[in-house]
């Protein structure tokens, strides 16, 4: 089969064709390393979360065997507490380059890890990770603040960093939801995960003081929506409040509301978080913003400074073109994206005390 048969699936009008996205895909794979790194570009660092977008994104071009090799990479690199260290050069897993530990970069490979048994029914692959994403989903909720964030990450001698960001506590709440979902396929009762889910969906849903103020930068506003935690008319509310904050049309998204510069990655994410919302035309139109973005190879350069004209910075992501091709794959059907972006059916976790009904 050729690639443009097994992105198929992935056309869109404006956006992409089935060639088109094969080419984005195989852009990807020209990323991966040998051993199933994937960095941000080669001779650039890797980081756990963007590697995992990555892999999602092959899997959802028909690239399993890519995708799952990938996953082996965090089996084999996790640390002993679960974690694994921000940054790595190049992807060499010897060679480290940031040595804290991120918490939403240690929760998300549970989001890899369920889509890629929901896109190839890999029963095998399910058992061989579940401990990955067990050890990792501990790691993750000993972060956790007594209002129920996320702590940001232990420093590289370990001590525990306090300070809570929405957008890293967003994704971890969707990454503690797909834990609870393998929790569920493994027969294995969590009921301490699923209170932390409450916990921390209501953290931020309803109390923006626990994070830090990054209120300018454009993830903080979607990523809520995106993760899953703020859904129906307060989602609607949400994504039309700052709208014209972020927004350019016809170029995409800023990065930062202060700044003429769209970013693909954001511009791409705002679209899964529109198609989530049941804004799909919206989605669609964010989308084709975006196409002055990309490159001949197929992939997507990371912005463009639209004051001057200018593409920056020169380079062109494997995580970029990963959200690209999420994005497409949630608005075309995709079964395994929609699941784990939509999130119907993913546990939503015990409810706090303060949220439930008096009896």
């Amino acid at each position: 089969m050729t690639g443009a048969e097994r992105t198929a699936r992935l056309v869109l009008p404006g956006v992409l064709t089935a060639a088109e996205a094969a080419a984005t895909a195989a852009g990807i794979a020209a990323v991966q390393r040998p051993d199933g790194a994937i960095p941000w570009f080669r001779g650039h660092h890797l980081d756990p979360w963007d590697h995992v977008e990555a892999a999602m994104a092959l899997d959802t071009a028909g690239e399993h065997e890519r995708a799952a090799a990938a996953y082996d990479w965090l089996a084999r690199n996790q640390r002993p507490d679960g974690s694994w260290y921000a940054a790595y050069a190049d992807g060499d897993a010897a060679r480290p380059t940031d040595l804290a530990r991120e918490s939403n970069f240690c929760a998300y490979p549970a989001v890899g890890v369920l889509h890629h048994y929901l896109s190839t029914g890999d029963e095998h692959f399910r058992r061989r990770m579940w401990p990955v994403v067990h050890a990792a989903t501990e790691f993750v909720l000993a972060l956790q603040q007594d209002g129920g964030q996320l702590g940001w990450r232990r420093d590289p001698d370990g001590t525990a960093v306090p300070d809570a960001l929405l957008t890293g506590s967003a994704s971890g709440h969707h990454a503690l939801r797909c834990a609870l979902a393998l929790a569920g396929l493994e027969g294995a009762h969590r009921p301490d995960w699923e209170l932390a889910a409450g916990r921390l969906g209501h953290a931020v849903r309803a109390h923006p003081e626990r994070f830090l103020d990054k209120s300018r930068y454009s993830m903080d506003w979607y990523y809520p929506v995106l993760a899953g935690a703020v859904r129906g008319p307060a989602a609607a509310e949400r994504l039309d409040r700052r709208w014209d904050d972020f927004v350019v049309p016809g170029l995409g998204v800023r990065c930062v509301s202060d700044h003429p510069w769209v970013t693909g990655g954001e511009t791409a994410e705002l679209a899964l978080a529109l198609w989530a919302a049941g804004r799909e035309d919206s989605a669609v139109e964010v989308l084709r913003s975006m196409s002055h973005l990309r490159a001949a190879d197929g992939l997507y350069w990371t912005g463009y400074v639209y004051a001057d004209e200018a593409v920056w910075p020169e380079e062109r992501t494997a995580w970029t073109a990963g959200a690209v091709l999420l994005a497409v794959a949630a608005l075309t059907g995709d079964t395994a994206t929609r699941a784990v972006f939509g999130g119907d059916g993913l546990p939503r976790g015990l409810a706090p005390d303060c949220c439930r009904a008096a009896p």
